[in-house]
């Protein structure tokens, strides 16, 4: 079987064994009387200069998605971006990127911090043009990554969040904090934001504002905006948006 044949194998046969798992270990996924929240569905785009990506989302509990316990989060995505590639002298290299992450994890909160941790599978398809062959993203991967969130309400008006993920891919890794106050009759926070990412031979950073926390009937919506510059000196202004829902 060829590569990408394998990643994909081994992708499902993760997935299914960690479901069995969380259902053999939580019990009943569900009962048939329960109203409470066990699942969040949620979505977001990401666009600047030199790359515009997607991604949407499952996060579950066994137990309320509100309450301490254990999850499980699987996030698909995708899009395209280019960059300069030393290893072509200079050479401009367009992009294309598929991934897959299943990532059993758990959430406690004590007082006003909220944090979620998670550990698992990720699944990673770069094309390249031209080809790169020095680029460590490139072709099919399979690895780990581990990530944190963190979610603290210092005082009934103000948020802060701090957002940290790392894979053994490229080891690349990214990291977002944000500082917000509720504004307009305390329909959404809103604040400033910074961002990192990185991988193999690469940086990328963003300073700007978010809206999070305005909801919509059963919906929550968040955005963000501001400027972004990377290590091949290039900048742009960027915009993501983001949704989510619990059922």
């Amino acid at each position: 079987m060829f590569r990408g044949g394998r990643v994909r194998v081994a992708a499902i046969a993760a997935a299914a064994f960690f479901v069995g798992w969380f259902c053999v270990a939580a019990g009943p996924c569900r009962a048939a009387d329960d109203d409470e929240p066990h699942f969040i569905l949620f979505s977001g785009r990401d666009i600047w200069r030199n790359g515009a990506f997607m991604h949407g989302g499952v996060m579950w509990a066994p137990g309320s998605i509100d309450r301490d316990g254990i999850l499980l989060k699987v996030v698909m995505g995708g899009g395209l971006y280019r960059y300069n590639s030393d290893n072509l002298g200079g050479q401009q290299v367009i992009g294309a990127e598929t991934a897959l992450q299943f990532m059993p994890g758990f959430k406690i909160k004590r007082g006003d911090v909220e944090a979620k941790f998670f550990m698992g599978l990720d699944a990673e398809e770069h094309r390249l043009w031209p080809d790169d062959p020095l680029n460590s993203l490139r072709g099919h991967d399979l690895g780990l990554r581990v990530s944190a969130d963190f979610w603290y309400e210092p005082t009934d008006k103000t948020m802060a969040t701090l957002d940290g993920t790392m894979s053994t891919i490229a080891t690349n890794h990214a990291l977002r904090a944000s500082f917000g106050w509720r504004v307009i009759d305390d329909q959404f926070y809103f604040g400033p934001e910074t961002a990192y990412f990185a991988s193999d031979g690469y940086r990328h950073y963003r300073l700007g504002f978010h809206l999070t926390g305005l909801k919509t009937d059963n919906s929550q919506w968040s955005a963000g905006g501001g400027w972004a510059r990377d290590s091949d000196g290039r900048s742009s202004p960027y915009v993501r948006l983001g949704l989510m829902q619990k059922l």
